[in-house]
């Protein structure tokens, strides 16, 4: 293992044709402001996260998951990476396996990291699970994720290897917010009694939020935050505290939305898409008790990551959203004002993004689905 990355370790253990909302708004497809750089390549990436330092420079180290159960940690100075080990079993099939990797905000002191993932239950059933372990670094040729424990299961657990979603964010209350799909089974999304179909707001260890909407009910719908949702694979909150989600619509529809609490969003009663097979889904409208989306897309993009862009290393994104297409194979800006949202530009990229994420000094990183991990650089002034 190289220098490099020995380094890091040590450090580590030490600091710890789209549309858009209107048919009138659909963004511009133009040339890159950025050149891409090939860091290193994977079998199936799907999440990626940065090791926090405690108020010092971010190292260079990342936690990278891939659905068919590996955990890597990452040095993308140079592209070496090792496997850690002590990650629990997942059932990789359809569009699930492991998934989310996310630091705890007080890494540093805790050392915690969080995976979701999807396990078996019986007669073919499954669903996703959170949890978190202990990250070892004490041998730098090993890491380890130690005493691993699940803290969140999605209810129920049902057939089908689809739409688990599982993005983790944390808020700037410490809180954590994880999105839950619809599983593919749709009213789900609509009924209090389980979690499928929900944004849901828990403490670090898994319990439902004081105060969340439907607190007062007890058991499962204490967990919820907002209702209505079908496949939520982007979760993350702006500079101003403000929670943004983009999910996967059905054939159209696909949709960029400012998660409030107590709201509901619609699926499967409204959507600007159509139901596989050409079955008609009523539009969002004003008024029609459901949260509208911001942005939309019909034909289908696909969006599979998210992230709020904070950097200075390409001013003009700053505090916007960057998409990551997979069916789009693009990289999508939106443009973020406050509780507005407009879709600004768009760039082909040639391949599936799986997710988007800001490292050290303010660049971009990401990840094809199924293939390479990329760094992008500001392109030379013409």
């Amino acid at each position: 293992m190289t220098r490099t990355i020995l380094q890091g370790l040590l450090a580590a253990t030490m600091l710890m044709g789209c549309q858009a909302q209107t048919s009138a708004q659909s963004g511009n497809v133009g040339e890159k402001p950025f050149t891409a750089v090939e860091i290193a390549t994977f079998d199936s990436p799907w999440a990626m996260e940065f090791l926090p330092g405690s108020g010092v420079p971010l190292t260079n180290l990342a936690l990278l998951s891939e659905k068919d159960g590996k955990l890597w940690l990452v040095d993308i100075s140079d592209g070496k990476r090792l496997p850690i080990s002590g990650v629990p079993p997942v059932k990789a099939a359809g569009q699930g396996g492991l998934g989310d990797v996310m630091p705890h905000p007080d890494f540093a002191a805790n050392r915690r990291v969080y995976l979701t993932f999807v396990e078996p239950g019986p007669d073919g059933i499954s669903g996703a699970a959170l949890g978190y372990g202990t990250l070892d670094l004490a041998d730098t040729a090993a890491p380890t994720l130690r005493d691993f424990k699940i803290i969140w299961r999605q209810q129920p657990k049902v057939s089908g290897n689809g739409h688990f979603s599982h993005r983790i964010a944390f808020g700037p209350d410490g809180l954590l917010y994880l999105s839950s799909g619809d599983r593919q089974k749709m009213e789900p999304a609509q009924d209090l009694g389980g979690n499928l179909g929900k944004i849901l707001r828990l403490t670090d260890e898994g319990q439902p939020a004081p105060g969340n909407p439907w607190a007062s009910r007890g058991g499962v719908a204490a967990e919820i935050w907002s209702i209505g949702h079908r496949n939520a694979l982007g979760l993350q909150f702006a500079p101003d505290g403000r929670l943004w989600e983009h999910e996967m619509g059905p054939q159209g529809g696909d949709e960029v939305n400012l998660i409030l609490p107590g709201k509901n969003y619609g699926w499967p009663r409204a959507s600007n898409g159509s139901h596989y097979g050409g079955g008609e889904i009523p539009d969002h409208k004003t008024g029609d008790g459901y949260e509208t989306p911001k942005v939309w897309w019909t034909p289908s993009i696909s969006p599979g990551g998210l992230l709020i862009y904070s950097g200075d290393k390409f001013p003009r994104w700053k505090g916007d959203a960057l998409v990551a297409a997979l069916s789009g194979e693009a990289l999508i800006r939106i443009d973020l004002d406050g509780d507005k949202a407009v879709k600004a530009e768009q760039w082909n990229m040639g391949a599936r993004i799986r997710a988007v994420d800001q490292g050290p000094q303010g660049s971009v990183y990401l990840l094809e689905d199924g293939g390479r991990l990329l760094r992008l650089d500001p392109a030379a002034a013409r």
